[in-house]
């Protein structure tokens, strides 16, 4: 009997309540398919870093190198800074991981009311395939006052080390500054994961997301290095699209999108309307991918202080994000048996938590799952 190693992160606000049905229902369907799985639990989250000032230690990073998966439920807290704890733990994981797909399905499920007018299930089954590690979101930047200064800023990436020595000068006013960085090995490979998800998948069709009529040095060089990676795939259609065009047709025609690949600002973008055009934050799982490596699946939505341990929180999108492990880990059938199990309950309609317009907990959606798997 095959047997994964999960590491399990329940994190803050609203995560431990949504994880724990995401870690009931991958349970439940693990035996039903016949195969096991050990959790590793992880503390880590605001209420272990405000007790010890810890974020995540170079030895957790170690040993979480022998799992076969992270599965976590959300981070961030009011008492502890925004940005901490996110870059600290959540950022700190993909990048040492080097999980540089962000994958989100696109997926309207029967029994989900759609923001768009007339638009049904069929209408809304697409992948955006955002690149995760690179863009601006490397984290380099700074402020320069009036006159003459100078700043070195470096990136350390598991493909490159990148050294930016900086002689400013800024007459008449102060200014502040962000770097974005595209490479051409982390371009190429997201492009290439998206291309390789429409064979998998069997769609014929992939978008190209840009702003290279602005952004002509760091985008040109996107769309250079798509056209070269798209020869190899001369079955699947290609186009380009400019970012603010494509947030435009999400809501006219979403039914054109395949699969849609874009850096990682874009891909933040329009993966949120993504969610929205899918019925809403709680419905949208997300995953963390180095397809060679230790990948980690979570919702995409954020802890939701508010309502921690309350019971109500919708806790569809760590469900749906289990089931995007599983298939990750080769487990397909068990993957697609969470999504039916999903559907069939929204479908039916007597179990609908706040966000969906009724009054069930978030561990009675978990059982009416568990309910339709077996």
């Amino acid at each position: 009997m095959k047997s994964y190693r999960i590491g399990l992160i329940p994190g803050d606000g609203i995560g431990p309540e949504i994880i724990e049905e995401g870690r009931r229902v991958i349970e439940a369907v693990s035996e039903i398919e016949g195969f096991k799985v050990k959790w590793d639990i992880y503390p880590f989250g605001a209420d272990h870093y405000l007790e010890i000032k810890e974020l995540l230690p170079e030895d957790s990073l170690k040993e979480m190198k022998k799992l076969d998966a992270i599965y976590l439920g959300a981070l961030g807290d009011p008492r502890v800074k925004p940005g901490i704890l996110e870059k600290g733990i959540l950022l700190a994981l993909r990048f040492y991981f080097d999980q540089f797909v962000n994958l989100r399905p696109i997926k309207l499920l029967e029994g989900v009311d759609c923001p768009l007018k007339d638009k049904r299930p069929e209408d809304i089954n697409f992948f955006v395939v955002r690149e995760n590690t690179e863009d601006f979101y490397v984290g380099i930047g700074g402020r320069a006052p009036r006159g003459s200064s100078r700043e070195v800023l470096e990136i350390k990436r598991h493909l490159y080390n990148i050294r930016f020595n900086l002689d400013i000068e800024a007459d008449g006013d102060e200014i502040a500054y962000q770097i974005g960085v595209l490479s051409r090995k982390g371009t190429e490979r997201v492009i290439r994961y998206a291309f390789e998800l429409a064979k998998k998948k069997g769609k014929t069709r992939v978008t190209s997301v840009d702003k290279a009529n602005v952004l002509t040095h760091a985008y040109g060089f996107w769309r250079e290095i798509f056209e070269k990676v798209a020869k190899d795939y001369t079955g699947i259609e290609t186009e380009f699209s400019f970012v603010d065009a494509i947030t435009m047709w999400f809501l006219r025609k979403p039914e054109w999108y395949q699969v849609v690949v874009a850096p990682n600002m874009f891909g933040d973008i329009i993966t949120d309307l993504g969610a929205m055009i899918q019925g809403g934050l709680g419905l949208a799982p997300g995953g963390n991918i180095n397809p060679g490596g230790v990948s980690m699946f979570e919702p995409i939505h954020g802890s939701a202080p508010k309502y921690k341990g309350l019971n109500t929180a919708d806790p569809i999108a760590t469900i749906w994000a289990g089931a995007m492990m599983l298939d990750e880990l080769g487990e397909e059938k068990a993957g697609e048996k969470i999504v039916s199990a999903i559907e069939a309950v929204l479908k039916e309609g007597k179990t609908r938590t706040r966000d969906l317009g009724g009054s069930s907990k978030t561990s009675e959606m978990g059982d009416a799952i568990i309910e339709k798997l077996r």
